[in-house]
């Protein structure tokens, strides 16, 4: 039995891994948790109730225990209310079913994040981000590109800088106008300070680095480094790569320092915010049955959104 299996009313135990918790209190002072668990099918929110000091000591974020629950429909969304909490023998479960990845194969990734580099006509940008890319290494496939928005899940970074490269490729074939290079150089390297702002691939959390300044201060500094070790910093290009990075949030309310004034920038920050509005739409549709709508999603203004009842067929 998944996750993506249960179906209202159902009674079960089973054994799923804490992603997240947080403590509460009712009005009426009673202590209760509330959850997000996690198979390799999805996530589910629980709540559990009137929860005892053992119980709550049992509970970690990235351990897989054995929850005892029923499953409610709670404003059109499925929950857990949980009545128990025991440990789970590590011998009888395999971790890759509890840890959602990307659905596009690490080798795949690697294979698309060459052909993009050696596309790159323009020496310098291929230089710069194949410098940036050795900074971070073998993190820029495992790291999610968020701890809970969008692509959220191991491997997420690679998937959204990918994803982005091929909606530049065809951008700039439509646009002529815009220098592809540059694009796809800021597309490939705009998020790696994520590599450090987050804590890990699968159980991540902010961290102090990452909290303090944040992934494009980060990812800008790293740039700094890596042009002054190619005897760059002070090229066109390194300057350009530089604004992409620091513009790709698109406006100061949203973390940039300064706004897009290079054209591919503009465009940059246009189909990062389309990637990442479309997988967060993607992960609660694939949540919501035909005919129903999503719960209110917060990165998307607090909408809800319809799924057609012809969905899948």
């Amino acid at each position: 039995m998944k996750i993506k299996e249960l179906k209202e009313n159902d009674k079960k135990t089973m054994p799923l891994f804490v992603k997240d918790y947080r403590n509460g209190t009712t009005n009426k002072g009673a202590p209760y948790l509330t959850l997000v668990l996690q198979d390799r099918s999805g996530t589910i929110d629980g709540k559990f109730w009137d929860v005892k000091p053992e119980d709550r000591e049992k509970i970690h974020i990235g351990y897989v225990l054995n929850f005892t629950f029923e499953v409610i429909n709670y404003n059109r969304n499925l929950q857990l209310r949980i009545t128990k909490v025991s440990e789970a023998d590590p011998s009888a479960y395999s971790m890759d079913d509890y840890v959602i990845s990307s659905g596009i194969s690490e080798k795949d990734r690697r294979d698309k994040a060459s052909y993009y580099i050696n596309s790159i006509r323009n020496e310098n940008y291929r230089k710069l981000v194949k410098g940036m890319l050795e900074e971070v290494g073998d993190k820029f496939y495992a790291f999610p590109a968020a701890s809970k928005i969008h692509h959220n899940f191991l491997g997420g970074l690679s998937e959204h800088s990918l994803s982005m490269a091929a909606l530049a490729d065809h951008i700039a074939e439509h646009y002529p106008q815009l220098d592809r290079d540059l694009l796809i150089a800021g597309a490939l390297i705009h998020d790696l300070g994520k590599t450090a702002e987050m804590s890990g691939p699968i159980t991540t959390e902010y961290t102090l680095e990452g909290r303090l300044e944040g992934h494009i201060s980060i990812a800008n500094g790293w740039l700094t480094k890596v042009a002054e070790k190619l005897n760059l910093e002070d090229s066109e290009e390194a300057v350009f790569l530089h604004h992409m990075i620091l513009s790709h949030h698109g406006h100061y309310e949203f973390g940039s320092p300064v706004l897009p004034m290079l054209q591919e920038a503009e465009v940059l920050s246009l189909i990062d915010n389309m990637d990442a509005r479309l997988n967060t739409l993607k992960q609660a549709l694939d949540e919501t049955q035909p005919g129903e709508w999503t719960a209110k999603l917060f990165a998307l203004d607090n909408r809800q959104f319809y799924k057609s009842k012809k969905a899948g067929k």
